[in-house]
């Protein structure tokens, strides 16, 4: 099943993504697609509902964030090895972790806003776990039945204050805007194999990244698994899972870094796909 929030930024309501591509208004079903849909019950709820009987919701209204209130987001850095390699940074010996800010969080097509002060922003199209089940503590074998889903993220980023600016990655991560999720959270059940998805991420029609997750070096059940042993994830918590090689500051000669009027256009396969126009900071 695919599920998405839709209408007005702060006031966006439940819906289905039906087969024939038409979106389904949810509000009678559910309160909200967030940690809660994935509760047995809910769960049951919505497998029982005829799609086709859902009221029509008009495909021009805005697509908001995939999942709402979400506890924590966390991102996983140098999580492939062809994107260390072109940061030239050794590859890790665990996973890398690093918070970004729930405030991050926008829309999958809502515009991307410059932070002040901004002067090395970067993109990076990243496959997201979505948590379905409590986990504390637990085994790579069962990682996979905590998962309620996946869905597409943005980890827009500010390289000078990520790298330059001293301390954690995470002030270079957590601008508002800097989180695009979605369109849609696609149940766990229709991915049956995370490790064997294609993503990209084009600015202005230029392909900057083209890869896979099979490229991962850790993949979706042992970053569960892992981040399970120092934190609890909750319902509705989204693992952002590092990116593949093609980043703006990769490319050679010299880094390529985002600019006002831009367009980025990125996909994770089956995920659907992801459009933001850059802007600049207005006070």
């Amino acid at each position: 099943m695919k599920f998405l929030r839709l209408g007005p930024r702060g006031s966006e309501s439940p819906a289905l993504l039906a087969t024939d591509g038409s979106y389904r208004d949810l509000t009678g079903v559910v309160r909200d697609v967030d940690g809660g849909i994935f509760a047995a019950d809910a769960m049951a709820r919505l497998r029982s509902v005829d799609p086709m009987r859902l009221p029509l919701i008009d495909h021009k209204t805005r697509i908001g964030p995939c999942v709402g209130n979400v506890g924590k987001l966390i991102g996983v850095g140098l999580n492939y090895a062809d994107h260390a390699a072109e940061g030239n940074m050794p590859l890790p010996k665990e996973p890398i972790l690093f918070m970004k800010a729930t405030s991050s969080i926008i829309g999958p097509d809502d515009d991307v806003v410059l932070p002040r002060g901004a002067t090395q922003p970067d993109w990076e199209v990243e496959l997201g776990i979505i948590i379905g089940r409590e986990a504390r503590y637990i085994d790579e074998a069962d990682a996979l039945n905590h998962v309620g889903g996946y869905c597409v993220v943005n980890d827009v980023s500010e390289r000078a204050f990520q790298h330059e600016r001293g301390g954690q990655w995470t002030k270079g991560k957590s601008a508002d805007t800097f989180g695009p999720i979605g369109p849609w959270v696609v149940t766990a059940d229709e991915i049956p194999d995370p490790q064997k998805l294609r993503l990209w991420l084009e600015v202005d029609g230029h392909r900057y990244q083209n890869g896979t997750t099979s490229q991962m070096i850790f993949g979706v059940r042992k970053l569960v698994s892992y981040i399970s042993q120092f934190m609890s994830l909750r319902p509705g918590d989204i693992i952002s899972t590092g990116t593949p090689a093609g980043v703006g500051a990769g490319q050679k000669p010299s880094p390529v870094w985002l600019r006002a009027g831009q367009v980025m256009r990125l996909s994770v396969e089956g995920l659907g796909e992801q459009s933001q126009r850059v802007r600049a900071f207005e006070p």
